[in-house]
């Protein structure tokens, strides 16, 4: 069972090595590779507790995003917030300009 997890690995990074080398000079390359990962992101929700992860701040900080800013993308479900992946990156984007 080990060795089929392990032919597995080594396809998956063949896959991936043989893309980037096609795309090694293209400028767009980046673009398979950022849509590979960020595909669902527009679907997925940060709970407020683990929000400081995505935000690189800490808990403390990231505890007092609504407050101090409250155009901020997040949903109140039941009592809890979340916020957007996608929304939150396109936000914070918006702010670093």
């Amino acid at each position: 069972m080990g060795y089929i997890a392990i032919a597995f690995g080594i396809a998956a990074a063949g896959y991936f090595i043989g893309e980037g080398l096609k795309n090694f000079k293209n400028a767009d390359g980046k673009d398979l590779i950022n849509n590979l990962f960020n595909e669902d992101d527009e679907h997925e929700l940060i709970k407020e507790k683990d929000v400081h992860h995505f935000l690189g701040t800490s808990k403390e900080d990231a505890s007092l995003l609504i407050s101090e800013h409250p155009d901020v993308p997040h949903v109140k479900l039941n009592g809890k917030v979340y916020f957007p992946k996608a929304k939150l990156r396109e936000w914070l984007l918006k702010m670093g300009d």
